[in-house]
């Protein structure tokens, strides 16, 4: 089980601006799922956003030019996060070590959100797959908020504490990281969400990069959590 370093950011302070900046974009597209790009069995959440969208795979996806998510469909490519300073090619561009020095770039990722069968009615899991040539790093795992009608409802889902370990995730040329988010925990009282906001890495990239979904279910919220990010859906339910 791979560990993390011990972060010092504190979560609640983007909530209000990510929800802003994801809210902000708008759509029209509804699904059954949670808020991010979807796209699973009977169940396929939509970004909202706007933007020319191409065919693939599962979803639709767009690959936008300014850094800004764009596009509409079950999935979006957004764009990403410079190299940190001080970050040398150490020749093998596709490893590990490779990725601890090199934060992923929006632009090289797809974000989705799925309801696979057999998870819990009130989780959804976020899938962040690297479409660039080289390996790169991800915080250890998203930020996420949630939406109602347009309007933020001000929370956001809380992570484990106490990380310590590799100074980042790392996700290989074509490889998927995956990240659980349970909604309501305890099954108490909330407001019904029907879009989720999704910020890849908080570390490295601006409220800009993030992704905001429609929920093809919507659900209440109450005391949101989110793990770590893990290389299957299995890892990742057990990682909160």
């Amino acid at each position: 089980m791979r560990t993390y370093r011990l972060r010092t950011t504190a979560l609640a302070t983007v909530t209000a601006g990510l929800a802003l900046a994801l809210t902000a974009c708008g759509g029209s597209n509804s699904a059954d799922g949670p808020a991010a790009n979807p796209t699973a069995t009977n169940t396929a959440d939509k970004p909202v956003s706007t933007g020319t969208v191409t065919p693939s795979g599962e979803g639709a996806s767009a690959t936008p030019s300014d850094g800004k998510a764009t596009g509409t469909g079950t999935s979006t490519t957004v764009t990403p996060a410079k190299a940190g300073p001080g970050a040398k090619n150490t020749g093998d561009t596709t490893g590990d070590a490779y990725a601890y020095t090199h934060p992923c770039s929006a632009r090289n990722l797809t974000v989705k959100v799925t309801s696979p069968a057999g998870t819990p009615a009130t989780v959804r899991i976020i899938t962040v797959t690297n479409n660039g040539s080289t390996s790169c790093g991800l915080d250890y795992f998203p930020t996420v908020g949630f939406s109602a009608k347009g309007s933020a409802l001000g929370l956001q889902a809380t992570a484990p504490g106490g990380l310590g370990g590799a100074p980042a995730y790392p996700v290989r040329p074509g490889a998927t990281a995956y990240a659980a988010v349970n909604l309501n925990p305890s099954g108490a009282n909330g407001p019904v969400a029907d879009e989720i906001n999704v910020l890849a890495d908080q570390e490295h990239m601006s409220n800009a990069d993030g992704v905001s979904l429609r929920l093809t279910k919507p659900g209440s919220v109450a005391n949101p959590k989110v793990g770590l990010y893990r290389t299957t859906t299995r890892d990742a339910l057990t990682a909160f």
